[in-house]
């Protein structure tokens, strides 16, 4: 816990930017009856039933002291997919900085050993290579500030019905887009010493 908090208390430097990864799924449902649209003084009305397209999963990548996010919309979670991420990260998006620090929880996916399951194995070794590991804790995911990003996605985007991948993809970049430009942050408070005295008991004794 103390590493992640400590990895925010760093000054933002675009060589080295801190960058925290998460992940979730959305159920894409489609219509079986045709929508009533908004009216004047009338809410939308939709039909209770609904048939399964299958399910979708997000990555994001948010750079909080940038204020900067990009959301990856893939078929799966595997150890493959997060990879292709990490490799999308690395050279699209941060392709002139020094080193990637990287914050995440320590799903099994997510080590360097996925990318030996995507890519060559000196390229998996130099993209491993490209970043610096920090994980939060076991019990520990609300550390990252990926998960608050999150929510706000699912709540501004992801509460309504989408029906395909495509239009999933659409919404979240234009929500992303419409983020990235209002340069919106997290103000991160929780220090090391709030850790130690508000966490205290999580710390091991060494009273006999």
């Amino acid at each position: 816990m103390e590493d992640v908090l400590e990895v925010y208390k760093r000054p933002y430097d675009p060589q080295r930017p801190v960058v925290c990864l998460d992940e979730t799924s959305k159920q894409l449902i489609g219509e079986v009856r045709t929508p009533v649209p908004a009216t004047r003084g009338q809410v939308a009305h939709y039909d209770c039933e609904y048939v399964r397209n299958g399910v979708a999963n997000l990555f994001m990548m948010f750079e909080p002291l940038a204020g900067q996010r990009d959301v990856v919309v893939t078929q799966r979670r595997t150890k493959k997919d997060y990879a292709q991420c990490l490799g999308h990260l690395s050279d699209e998006v941060y392709p002139d900085a020094e080193i990637i620090v990287l914050v995440q929880d320590n799903l099994n996916t997510h080590s360097p050993a996925s990318l030996y399951e995507a890519f060559e194995p000196a390229e998996a070794q130099r993209l491993a290579a490209r970043f610096e590991w920090h994980y939060t804790p076991k019990h520990g995911s609300w550390l990252d500030m990926a998960e608050i990003e999150l929510g706000i996605l699912s709540r501004q985007c992801l509460s309504q019905r989408i029906d395909n991948m495509e239009d999933l993809r659409r919404q979240t970049h234009a929500w992303e887009k419409r983020r990235d430009e209002a340069k919106a942050k997290v103000d991160w408070q929780f220090t090391t010493a709030d850790a130690r005295t508000k966490l205290k008991s999580l710390y091991p004794s060494l009273e006999e």
